[in-house]
């Protein structure tokens, strides 16, 4: 199998975590090595990253975009989802396993994409996360 890239630019709304669904679905019925669990890996970090760049990056900007990128291989598939806010110093996060973090309503995000995912790695001050998942 080849390497297929496919690239998205999504507007900045909630909405459009329809579309991310719609783009892992499509991506994971054309490859056979996808597992049921592993499609709701894929699923649940990627919305949730989808959900962090709309709100927490791109502020709930509706004339900014997630730009959400696949690229599907023969061992692996990676999401490399940015938004087009200031970025934010993701190496100095309350751990949401801590006492005074477990009852929070937020914060575990971040927790989630990094459990699910095989490699998870921040870029650009933030604005980029990279999520690859081995087949």
């Amino acid at each position: 199998m080849n390497e297929t890239v496919q690239i998205f630019s999504i507007p900045s709304n909630p909405s459009g975590i329809h579309t991310i669904e719609s783009i892992i679905e499509s991506c994971c019925y054309e490859q056979p090595k996808f597992s049921k669990e592993l499609y709701g890996n894929i699923l649940i970090a990627s919305t949730e990253a989808f959900a962090n760049a709309v709100n927490h990056g791109n502020k709930n900007d509706e004339s900014k975009f997630v730009h959400f990128e696949v690229e599907v291989a023969e061992n692996y598939v990676q999401f490399i989802i940015s938004d087009e806010g200031e970025g934010f110093d993701y190496e100095n996060l309350p751990d949401p396993t801590l006492p005074e973090n477990i009852m929070k309503e937020t914060g575990r995000g971040i927790f989630i994409m990094k459990s699910l995912s095989d490699e998870y790695e921040f870029l650009n001050q933030g604005k980029t996360v990279r999520l690859k998942f081995n087949l």
